[in-house]
């Protein structure tokens, strides 16, 4: 299955234009249908096996072509993730998921023999995300500060549309794992991390409607006001 690599891909939608109004989310079960819950499961299996972490998985979901990406929605693009991690693992073969489906859709085709494991050299130093560093913040509720212009062909929690942006520092949340290095087993590196809040007509001009935006960004994503 093909994969589709770039700075910007379609998971960063947010902030723009084109996509139509926003309408509150309708009350829903969590599993709309039955398959959905088996897709949530295998794709947090899929972790397990693979020896990978929620970052890489994330970066997996950047990594999904924009039509699949888009077409077969929320689960169905968890489904490719998790496939996409098993493949990089070697956990399964390249194609061989496209193979069974043909298989068990009744044509002759011989399946792709199971590849030699290799699972990336990892392990945790502790539970979760959330860690204790002792460096302290560099900046402070109240300042004034800029998002860096971060172009990255990796892993990054700094959206698109609020780069290189002046924003406020609301409160400081507790360090946690960088995801920009964690995604690709790349160290820990935890550090600070900040509400921000940015004012709607920085992000989008003057024409936009006035309202703040809070976001939770790393203390790396951001530096000081010149």
């Amino acid at each position: 299955m093909e994969r589709w690599r770039t700075l910007d891909g379609i998971h960063d939608m947010g902030g723009m234009h084109g996509w139509g109004d926003l309408a509150p989310p309708l009350p829903e079960p969590v599993f709309a249908e039955h398959w959905e819950g088996r897709a949530f499961a295998l794709s947090l299996l899929s972790m397990r096996l693979s020896g990978r972490n929620l970052d890489a998985f994330r970066h997996a979901l950047e990594r999904l072509q924009p039509i699949d990406y888009l077409v077969d929605g929320y689960y169905g693009r968890w489904l490719y993730a998790a496939e996409l991690l098993l493949t990089d693992s070697n956990i399964i073969a390249k194609d061989a998921v496209d193979a069974r489906i043909r298989a068990n859709a009744g044509e002759k085709i011989e399946e792709p023999p199971v590849p030699e494991p290799t699972k990336p050299d990892y392990q945790p130093t502790g539970p979760g995300s959330l860690r204790s560093i002792d460096d302290p913040p560099k900046f402070s509720v109240g300042e004034r500060v800029m998002t860096k212009d971060l172009q990255t062909a990796g892993h990054t929690k700094l959206a698109r549309y609020l780069r290189r942006r002046p924003c406020l520092i609301q409160s400081i949340r507790p360090a946690a794992l960088l995801p920009d290095t964690h995604a690709h087993f790349l160290g820990e590196n935890a550090q600070h991390v900040y509400a921000v809040t940015f004012d709607s007509q920085e992000l989008w001009g003057a024409e936009a409607e006035k309202f703040e935006l809070t976001a939770d960004l790393y203390e790396s994503y951001l530096e000081a006001v010149a």
